[in-house]
């Protein structure tokens, strides 16, 4: 089924929407400023979370600016279905850190006629596409990118460059492990880590 009715007989539509950028560009802070806009519109809204995600609040969607909205925990995307009745809106924060299924639970509860409100990381740490996020952003019907400033050229940033060793693809951390920088300023880096790895081989 792709509409579903209101009990008065009005259509009712879904779509996808997709927030994306680089670390600090403030991707949760505006999901929480639309789920809490559709809170004031009175309509019923769900907000969830990888259950990996403990960086600020067990449970809060918190930003980085420490604004906050209580969501709900959740270690598969699908379990994300178990909990959505008759909501208007659903947001998802962390989207790259969610499994493939992400996608298809998206599409499921926007053909339910749902609003889904999405925020994650487009790219991870080498600058490559993350998880289940450029998926996302194919089905999306609006895809907005927000950018942080590089904290090196001061132009706009769209990577987000780790500072601490590790290879691991999943690595929680704030400004004491990531930096925004510039695409300049982000391959600069890169070649100089690599030059750096041959001269120690």
């Amino acid at each position: 089924m792709f509409l579903e009715y209101t009990r008065s007989g009005e259509e009712r539509l879904g779509w996808i929407e997709v927030i994306c950028g680089s670390m600090f560009s403030g991707k949760t802070e505006e999901l929480i400023r639309r789920l809490k806009r559709a809170r004031i519109a009175n309509q019923k809204i769900q907000i969830f979370k990888p259950a990996l995600d403990r960086r600020y609040d067990e449970v809060k969607v918190v930003s980085h600016d420490e604004n906050a909205i209580h969501s709900t925990p959740v270690q598969h995307s699908r379990d994300i279905l178990q909990h959505v009745s008759d909501e208007h809106v659903v947001g998802i924060d962390e989207a790259q850190f969610f499994d493939m299924d992400l996608p298809d639970v998206c599409n499921e509860l926007a053909n339910r006629g749902i609003r889904v409100v999405i925020a994650g990381l487009d790219m991870d740490f080498k600058g490559k596409p993350f998880g289940p996020m450029p998926h996302l952003l194919a089905i999306a019907e609006y895809v907005t990118k927000v950018h942080a400033i590089c904290v090196r050229s001061g132009h706009l940033a769209n990577y987000s460059h780790r500072i601490v060793p590790g290879e691991e693809l999943v690595a929680l951390g704030e400004k004491e492990s990531y930096e925004p920088l510039s695409r300049a300023e982000f391959f600069k880096c890169l070649k100089a880590e690599k030059e750096k790895e041959q001269s120690n081989s």
